[in-house]
């Protein structure tokens, strides 16, 4: 049975740094996979570092054009560590090796940022999107974030059952009625699986008491969840036929955009990542018009494809939509946005079977005055790693590196400290 968060919901990891008062409140993650190619967010031939006003942004990215006053577009940093490859799988957000069927090294940057940001009963909530063959058949999948050494975290890829599980206390129906009986299996699962562990040898116990404190988290969130109906309420989507009855997995795509928003905006989790294409080298996208799957697209060169203008444009519509959530919602003096960072890119740099040598980012707001936006910077050589250390020090956690030591340091031409052209 698939818990829906790898060995624990909620696992435990020491503060990276205490907790701020006002500024940062939430981050969203939005990596699509098969790489992000320079030339689909900027023009060709734009190599210096400007403001983005007067610059037109490349055709995928239009939706977006009403924001470049809040936007900052980051190329030229690298991730020649990762394996990038087909993907990086954890190490895109973790800044080391990463590959596929490898365990986490340490804990991703999503993560590493729910822990510094004001605490929410679920940080980080992740989702993934894939084919509808594929998101039935793996409902959660762990690709992309992780609290640490060998602790993955989950995707969450089939919208009934993340809606179940969030909103399902304050549901009707079916959808009461299925989350009261999981509710009652998870609670027996859990008192058995403590059973079982008594009289294991130490090293099986220790690794055995991981699965059993899944169980504990998962029932654990439950309880809390059940204690606030009032604002589940206030924001909880209403399921339709996208839900039950989907006709492409962009309908699911959609409906599990939706749960993540109401997430954020029922201040249920400080950190959302989304995995498009599940952190993997897959994808399907047949609500879109687009007939190619798998594999195949990684192998199109991206700019000026009829294919990836598609897709781009899906997704920058998906961030003007989550842009558009978050700002009507008040929050202090100004909205949710005004307090949010959300970060664009790619699980495996500017493109498929690649060293990783040039891993755009697209930056949206300023997370309470914290970052730069209206600018385009090119970076040169400094590793991705560097840009995670910026994060954190732009939430209050400052760290001198991130994932780095220093022989790697050395080698791949990491800094000391954040990018200082990136912070307010």
């Amino acid at each position: 049975m698939a818990v829906g968060v790898g060995m624990s919901l909620l696992p435990s990891y020491a503060q990276v740094a205490n907790k701020i008062v006002g500024g940062p409140k939430r981050i969203v993650f939005f990596l699509q996979n098969h790489g992000f190619a320079p030339l689909t967010c900027i023009p060709k031939g734009l190599d210096e570092s400007c403001d983005l006003d007067g610059i037109t942004l490349a055709e995928p990215m239009q939706a977006l054009e009403p924001y470049k006053d809040r936007m900052h577009i980051i190329t030229g940093l690298h991730g020649h560590h990762t394996s990038a490859g087909h993907s990086a799988y954890f190490g895109a957000l973790g800044g080391y090796r990463g590959s596929q069927g490898v365990p986490p090294a340490g804990p991703t940057i999503d993560y590493a940022l729910s822990q510094a940001l004001p605490q929410t009963i679920l940080p980080p909530l992740c989702i993934g999107m894939e084919s509808i063959e594929s998101m039935k058949a793996r409902p959660t999948v762990a690709n992309l974030t992780a609290s640490g050494p060998n602790q993955p975290i989950f995707m969450h890829c089939d919208p009934n059952m993340l809606y179940q599980m969030l909103f399902g206390s304050i549901a009707d129906g079916d959808i009461k009625t299925l989350y009261q009986a999981r509710s009652n299996v998870m609670l027996d699962v859990e008192r058995v699986a403590k059973l079982k562990a008594k009289g294991l040898p130490r090293g099986e116990s220790e690794r055995y008491a991981n699965y059993v404190n899944g169980f504990r988290d998962v029932n654990g969130l439950r309880d809390k969840l059940s204690k606030m109906p009032k604002q589940l309420k206030k924001y909880a989507p209403e399921p339709d036929e996208r839900y039950t009855a989907p006709k492409f997995e962009t309908d699911w795509h959609d409906a599990l955009l939706e749960i993540g928003i109401s997430a954020l905006q029922a201040n249920l989790t400080n950190v959302l990542t989304i995995g498009s294409g599940c952190g993997e080298y897959f994808g399907s996208w047949k609500g879109l018009g687009v007939t190619g799957t798998g594999h195949g697209l990684g192998h199109v060169d991206q700019p000026g494809n009829d294919t990836w203008i598609k897709i781009r444009q899906y997704n920058c519509e998906m961030l003007v939509k989550t842009m558009k959530a978050l700002e009507a919602i008040p929050e202090g003096s100004g909205s949710m946005m005004d307090n949010t960072l959300i970060v664009y890119t790619s699980n495996n740099g500017e493109k498929q079977h690649t060293d990783g040598s040039n891993w755009p980012f697209v930056l949206l707001g300023n997370a309470g005055g914290r970052f730069k936006t209206g600018q385009y910077t090119h970076m040169k050589e400094r590793p991705i790693n560097d840009l995670y250390t910026t994060f954190l020090h732009g939430v209050g956690a400052p760290v001198d590196r991130f994932n780095m030591n220093k022989n790697m340091a050395d080698i791949h031409h990491s800094k000391l400290g954040p990018i200082e052209e990136l912070l307010a």
